[in-house]
């Protein structure tokens, strides 16, 4: 299996669970960090198809997750050019390869919010789906975007089955010394002052979840492209979503309730395509939000 970005964040939490799962994993990164739990390391590029081209053989499957992950870590053009370009890159040469089977990370600023430059934009309808329109108008969310049509035009011109994961925020709980505790620090920070989270939509997911998301996403239920959201099935702050939504998105037509502190976001359509639950959650109660004097929307 190839595994491309494999020394970032979800992709250190991919190769621990090959890993341990005893399957021989090959890694394409820009450098190698050394401690990797790879068979095989490939330095270069994701858009440089001679590195994919090697990186690819005796691969069965492709993880696809090299990208610049935020819009302001190198200019418009470079974040824009190099992810869709390795999405291109990596997935034509996977196609012309003959694999069949490939996951790629997307992203839910795929539809926009939280980097968009209109400090008015909203979230079309709760709960988000795949189905939902998107207002992507920075680099950063117009090259998620466009990756998911890239996927379904590939997979149309190759046969191969793909699916795109529209991915939350990200971290560990410090529960694996090979991984991260991040998520701990980034929801304390949003408990703190929810309106942190509000473009987010309060939506996480720990990461040995998002690694095992991104290979189950290698084996659809049903043959062809697809793109899913997944996420912690409740909030990561400890208050109920629908006072959150209240406070911070009361213009947002909601097409259900949401009773306790329910994710607002369609999580049945991952469980019923490739059987994802996340399992690793935050431990929080339910409590009312705090004084809103300090928290205000910020972007």
């Amino acid at each position: 299996m190839l595994v491309t970005g494999a020394a970032g964040l979800i992709g250190r939490g991919v190769l621990h669970q090959l890993d341990r799962s005893g399957i021989a994993a090959t890694a394409l990164v820009l450098a190698d960090p050394g401690d990797l739990p790879v068979d095989r390391i490939v330095v270069g590029s994701a858009t440089d198809p001679s590195a994919v081209a090697e990186a690819l053989t005796g691969a069965d499957a492709v993880i696809h997750l090299a990208a610049i992950p935020a819009p302001d870590l190198a200019s418009a053009p470079e974040v824009f050019g190099m992810n869709t370009r390795a999405t291109y890159t990596v997935l034509d040469a996977a196609g012309a390869a003959g694999i069949r089977r490939i996951s790629i990370a997307s992203s839910i600023n795929a539809l926009g919010i939280r980097f968009s430059p209109d400090p008015a934009a909203t979230p079309p309808t709760l709960p988000l789906s795949a189905e939902s329109a998107t207002i992507a108008a920075d680099a950063y969310s117009v090259s998620k975007w466009a990756d998911e049509f890239t996927a379904a035009a590939l997979s149309r011109a190759y046969g191969f089955d793909v699916v795109a994961l529209r991915l939350p925020l990200v971290g560990g709980l410090g529960e694996v010394p090979e991984l991260d505790d991040r998520l701990l620090g980034d929801a304390a920070e949003i408990a703190a002052d929810p309106s942190l989270g509000a473009s987010d939509l309060w939506l996480y997911l720990e990461t040995r979840d998002a690694a095992a998301a991104m290979i189950a996403a290698l084996s659809p239920r049903q043959p062809g492209a697809h793109v899913l959201h997944v996420a912690a099935p409740e909030v990561s702050v400890p208050y109920p979503t629908e006072s959150l939504l209240d406070r911070y998105w009361p213009q947002v037509p909601r097409r259900r309730r949401f009773p306790g502190r329910e994710a607002p976001v369609d999580l049945l359509a991952a469980e019923r395509l490739i059987g994802f639950t996340a399992r690793h959650t935050l431990a929080a109660g339910s409590r009312p939000i705090p004084d809103p004097a300090a928290t205000t929307l910020e972007r």
